[in-house]
Formats: structure tokens, sequence, C-alpha cells
């Protein structure tokens, strides 16, 4: 690692390559390495913002955390560490995962950073299960995990959980914009779309933990666990330059990638995903700077 372009650098890339409790497809330990080897073949301008991100604000990516010998509580324990120490130095930190889980920890150092902040979760899953095979750690029970400390959680996509998950939703009046109700157009009110929806439920303050399988597997196939009927990639570029337009996002990651052997295109979906997401953020953050 150059650490003079750490320094230099505001947005930091932290690869996660945990893997420990996926439940059906396996691989996602190697998501990091093909998402940042596929990143070498994503364009560096963005047409769409007339910017090149690493010259405005630099861009450097950190070595793979190593969690050897590392399972559930302290694999999240490592994750938040790392991040903590990253925002101390007003890093802007993208975690790339890896399994579900490692999300635990990096949003465990940004809300202590963050009072009141909003968390935004793109899945399939609800993943507020409180333990899975007999693991309260495992990539099915990341979110509640997380609503232990941060209660300020949206969901967005969601088409897969269980009656118990589905009871937590609603005793605890998590907003969840299932799948299904987007594309019934249950919250096209008023001349309002489903993503103006979405921002009225965040706070000024946004992290988003971003799981692939949020994707319809026509768009990212390479999943640990695809679910039909999923969300495309217009009306979700929409909606996060929306939010970015009118909330302050301040970090995300990236998880669930399950490359798929001898398939290329996902990888560089999922990069060209996170170089445009980065481009939507900073792109407003660089206008409200000038």
């Amino acid at each position: 690692m150059n650490f003079l372009r750490l320094k230099k650098s505001k947005i930091v890339i932290l690869p996660a390559p945990y893997e420990h409790t996926t439940s059906y497809i396996k691989g996602t330990i190697l998501g990091p390495e093909k998402l940042i080897e596929a990143s070498h073949q994503v364009e560096l301008y963005d047409e769409e913002f007339d910017i090149e991100l690493y010259r405005e604000v630099g861009i450097a990516t950190l070595e793979p955390l190593d969690f050897t010998d590392l399972k559930d509580e302290k694999a999240v324990e490592l994750v938040y560490k790392f991040v903590l120490e990253l925002l101390k130095k007003d890093k802007f930190v993208v975690t790339i995962g890896g399994e579900h889980t490692i999300a635990i920890g990096a949003i465990k150092a940004y809300s202590e950073i963050y009072p009141n902040l909003t968390i935004l979760h793109f899945d399939a899953h609800s993943d507020l299960r409180d333990e899975y095979e007999r693991n309260k750690y495992s990539h099915a029970s990341a979110l509640a995990r997380v609503f232990e400390f941060n209660k300020n959680l949206v969901q967005v996509g969601i088409r897969a959980q269980d009656v118990e998950e589905a009871k937590f939703i609603k005793e605890n009046g998590i907003k969840t914009f299932y799948a299904w109700e987007i594309k019934s157009g249950l919250y096209n009110k008023d001349g309002k779309s489903w993503q103006d929806a979405v921002i009225s439920e965040l706070g000024e303050n946004v992290y988003i933990t971003f799981d692939l399988d949020y994707f319809d597997p026509s768009v990212m196939p390479a999943v640990g666990t695809p679910v039909p009927n999923g969300l495309y990639w217009d009306e979700t570029i929409e909606l996060l330059k929306k939010v970015s337009k009118s909330r302050n996002i301040v970090g995300f990651d990236i998880v669930e990638l399950c490359p798929l052997p001898g398939i290329e295109y996902p990888n560089f979906t999922s990069a060209f995903f996170t170089n445009k997401l980065l481009n939507i953020i900073f792109a407003n953050k660089i206008k409200r700077r000038d």
C-alpha cells in the first residue's frame, strides 16, 4: 500500500474477503479480489458528470483485511476497528465483501461517528433473523445485529424472508419497501415515485449497505443467494441520484459478489456499479464544495 496515496485520498476502498456462514452458493470470499481486478477495466472518466473522480478527491485501495482464525464477532470487530480508524482520518470508506456479515462492523463504526445515521439497505433478503443455523453472526442475521445499535433502518427490494422477520419488521416499525410493492406501483401517488417515498424515510446522513442480490438475477447472477423478480439498473440509479442530491451519503459497502467461473461480466458490473455510485455521491459533494 502506498501510504502517501492514502494520505492524499479522500476515498478508501477496504477489501473484506470474509466468508464463513454462506448458506447456499459459496465463493463470496473471492468477491473483493474479482471486483477490484475488474475495476481495472472500468473507464475512469464519467461522461454523465464530466469528472475523473480520482483526480478530484483521490482514491486509495488498501490491502485486504486478514481474517485468518477470525470468525463471527471477532471478524466483525476487525472490520469495525479498521473502518473507525479510517473515519477518524476523515476518509470516505467503501467496504467490499465478502458476505454481508462484514457490514455489521462498518456500520457500527459509521454509527459512532454520525449520530442518527440512517442505514439504507438494498437486498433481496431482510437479513433480520435473530440467528441462522445457530449463528447470530450469519449473513442472514446481519441487519438484526445492526438493529441492536442503530434502529434507523430503511430496506429496499426485499422479496425473501421468513415469517419471524416479517413480524419483526411490523413490531419494530421498520420501513421496508418490498419488491412487489414497488413493482405494483403502490408508492406512485400524487406525482411522486417509489424513489421519492424511500427518500422521505431518510435522515440527513445516510449509509448504504448494498447486497448485490438486490438486483434481479438477469442483471446480477453472481451472488450467493439469487432471487427472481428483483429491481433493475436504471430505477436503482435514479434512486441513488435522488438520495445523493437530497441527503449526505457518508459511506457504503458492496457485498455478496460470488464470482462465477469463466463468466466475467458480473464482476465488471459490480466494479462499474461501485464506481458509478462513487461518481453519483461525489459529483454532488464537489458541486456543493464549489
